[in-house]
């Protein structure tokens, strides 16, 4: 049986996070650079802060409690994104392909991209776990690893190549990136990943549904079934022609009017 609270709310909660998120952080990324160290610099705060939230909620199993869990979470998840897509933390490589790489090479040359960011949430990932082992809410520390798994997965889809490698959201200090996505084409990388997120979605639909009404079982698993919904949808977006400025357009003004621009030249 569906609830309300154990259900619905926490889908609600989830998605318009995600949307708000996102969006804000889209549009943190695409100003001046001269405004990133202010950026980060809130991002830092936010970041601790959600550290710190994370550890407090941890140790009770309230409802209250897996909400703020979760939404710690996200603040470190957004610190990272914010310090990843500013290029504070992208990689030791901050140029475009080598056309004439293929194969490991190329792999190598595309990992330099973006090694600082992946060795940064996987630290952060770890640390999470250890912190988190042996608490009753561990909310915070699987959302984060929940969140770290979906976007490597997409990352490497997207070296492999993707039938919409959408880029409308990088900003243009990331531009390079471009360049090391595979070619448009549908693969059974993309379809195995939507398929094993798939079922990561349903087993935790499954918890939600089995929990207690109302517990903070029931809103946990809820929280990330639909977190786990929304890696699925994004890797949906990988496959059909969809593009993120029909969500996000708003946070990237600066990028509306360049388009603008360029069309009445």
């Amino acid at each position: 049986m569906v609830s309300w609270s154990g259900h619905v709310v926490p889908f609600m909660v989830t998605v318009a996070i995600w949307f708000v998120a996102t969006g804000l952080i889209a549009w943190a990324d695409n100003r001046e650079r001269a405004t990133f160290l202010r950026s980060l610099l809130v991002g830092s705060v936010a970041g601790i802060a959600g550290l710190l939230v994370i550890l407090l909620s941890s140790l009770s199993v309230e409802v209250w409690a897996v909400y703020l869990s979760f939404i710690g979470a996200l603040m470190v998840w957004g610190w990272h994104e914010l310090s990843f897509l500013t290029g504070a933390s992208a990689g030791p490589r901050r140029g475009p392909a080598d056309p004439s790489l293929t194969g490991l090479a190329r792999f190598r040359q595309a990992a330099a991209t973006v090694m600082h960011h992946e060795v940064a949430l996987a630290v952060t990932a770890l640390l999470l776990i250890s912190l988190s082992w042996d608490v009753p809410n561990q909310i915070g520390a699987t959302v984060f690893v929940l969140m770290f798994g979906m976007r490597l997965i997409s990352k490497i889809n997207l070296f492999v190549g993707v039938p919409n490698s959408t880029s409308e959201m990088l900003p243009d200090q990331l531009a390079y990136l471009k360049t090391y996505f595979g070619p448009n084409r549908p693969t059974l990388l993309l379809a195995a990943s939507l398929a094993g997120i798939a079922a990561v979605t349903a087993w935790f639909a499954q918890v939600a549904l089995a929990a207690p009404v109302g517990s903070a079982a029931m809103v946990g698993a809820s929280l990330l079934t639909t977190l786990a919904l929304l890696g699925v949808l994004e890797h949906l977006f990988l496959a059909l022609p969809f593009r993120d400025g029909m969500l996000w357009g708003w946070a990237m003004p600066n990028k509306r009017r360049a388009a603008a621009a360029t069309q009445r030249d």
